[in-house]
């Protein structure tokens, strides 16, 4: 009898892998997915699940989002919180692209307005915001600098004219984790990370000019300063291989660390460390400062953004309205409190390709959100929809206040290169409408949007089980991959 056959339907579009399945565990497992989606699940992202629920100081459920898939020790699309006083950290947890997230850009340009610049605008976006795999950054840092980086985020870019001061009001944490250390942060990471600081990267990374095509939800999408028509652009990348230094970094301390702790593992891939040990408090500071470097970069491609535009269409980002809606994080671990019976918990809330989904009134999100939830953004496939949703009060008390975080893989890169053939995909993006700009024909290959599971199923099990609700649907113009 597999593990699925032991798995209960709670409600409509939530299952529950109950504690017996294995004696090792020490919480439930639960999972967001529509009966389809369920039936499709791959074993070894339930397996992750159920090893994860066996950590210790793991609280109430190992969580399975609608965009889950198995990963590197933690499945992708997968929330963990640990209890501070007895719990762990583990770099698994978060993953290799340490603060991959997205970032939404609106304006007060409708299509026409753009419709006979397009083609300039995406080919001026892929000449001035670097991309694919090594790609290196436009700006040549100073000695020492990177330790700015790594310690002030986005607060560094904008004080080095990278931005607007108000653009820091609405990026997750404000753009900068303040327990930083860039001490913490190995020599070969920093390496790694001064040359690329400022490009876009490879894979699923992109930058897609798009249209804002429906709203379901007037008054939120009013307090976004979202409408039908308007263009906005979208950002997604992380923290290139300055996070994936960090990671394999602290990867090798903890396959240490949990042997000298005595913690029994399911998966080695789980390596971890207690949350007060020396092992586990130097990984987060790492991790932060790695984070912080994601939100300086896409700072930096917000400001060569608004200079793109400037350049094309005459006018200033200023009259053009280019203001940042908001900033999420995908791949993180934070120390947040939640609610527990009535008493505030302190946790580690592990998002491994999840986003955080803060319901009204949390302090964490920007006030001029706060009576609706925090934005949520979730990212479809190159050509396809992605999603503005806002946070709610029942992700508050069901998925530590997190949400899916995009489509999620269901082909490996090296079988959609079977698969597909990028002059197809080209043309059938270009039937739609879209324009694309990449480095290679393998990476449109790689990035088709059958490589991935169907976006708009996964925002509807979002919407349905309450976890984030629907503000708008945006649809790709241009869009430019590494």
């Amino acid at each position: 009898m597999s593990i699925k056959d032991n798995i209960k339907k709670v409600r409509d579009n939530v299952y529950e892998v109950p504690g017996s399945v294995n004696k090792k565990m020490r919480a439930s497992g639960r999972l967001y997915l529509d009966d389809e989606s369920f039936e499709a699940l791959e074993d070894g992202a339930i397996d992750q699940i159920v090893n994860i629920a066996c950590l210790p100081g793991v609280h109430r459920y190992a969580i399975g989002l609608p965009d889950i898939h198995f990963g590197y020790g933690f499945p992708i699309g997968g929330v963990a919180a640990f209890n501070e006083k007895n719990g762990i950290v583990s770099p698994g947890g978060v993953g290799f692209d340490i603060n991959c997230g997205v970032r939404l850009i609106k304006t007060n340009l409708k299509q026409a307005d753009i419709e006979d610049k397009l083609d300039e605008l995406i080919e001026a976006l892929f000449k001035n915001i670097p991309s694919g795999v090594g790609s290196k950054g436009k700006i040549k840092l100073k000695e020492n600098e990177i330790d700015d980086v790594l310690n002030f985020g986005a607060e560094w870019a904008v004080e080095n004219g990278y931005g607007w001061k108000e653009d820091l009001e609405v990026l997750e944490e404000n753009g900068r984790i303040k327990e930083a250390d860039s001490a913490k942060v190995s020599d070969k990471a920093k390496r790694r990370g001064i040359p690329q600081l400022g490009s876009l990267g490879s894979g699923n990374h992109f930058l897609e000019i798009q249209v804002v095509d429906e709203i379901y939800n007037d008054e939120v999408a009013g307090v976004y300063g979202l409408e039908k028509g308007m263009v906005v652009i979208m950002i997604h990348s992380g923290s290139r291989g300055c996070g994936h230094q960090v990671c394999s970094d602290y990867l090798r301390v903890m396959d240490k660390a949990y042997k000298n702790h005595q913690i029994d593992l399911a998966d080695r891939q789980l390596a971890c460390a207690p949350f007060d040990s020396r092992e586990a408090q130097d990984y987060l500071k790492a991790m932060y400062a790695a984070a912080n470097y994601a939100w300086a970069n896409r700072q930096m491609m917000t400001h060569w953004i608004r200079e793109t535009f400037e350049d094309i269409l005459g006018k200033s980002a200023k009259d053009m309205e280019m203001d940042i809606v908001y900033d999420v994080a995908h791949n993180i671990a934070k120390q947040e409190t939640h609610k527990f019976k009535g008493n505030d918990i302190k946790l580690v809330v592990h998002r491994k390709g999840a986003t955080r989904a803060f319901g009204p009134g949390s302090e964490e999100i920007p006030e001029k959100y706060r009576e609706v939830g925090q934005p949520v953004l979730i990212p479809g496939t190159m050509g396809t929809a992605s999603y503005v949703l806002h946070g709610t009060q029942t992700a508050m008390e069901e998925t530590f206040g997190s949400t899916a975080h995009g489509a999620g893989r269901v082909l490996s890169r090296s079988q959609a290169k079977k698969d597909y053939k990028p002059e197809e995909i080209k043309n059938t993006l270009a039937a739609n409408g879209v324009k694309i700009r990449a480095t290679t024909e393998n990476v449109i290959a790689e990035e088709a949007p059958g490589a991935y599971k169907d976006v708009d199923s996964v925002v509807k099990i979002s919407d349905s089980t309450g976890i984030a609700k629907l503000v708008a649907k945006v649809k790709p113009l241009a869009v430019t991959k590494g």
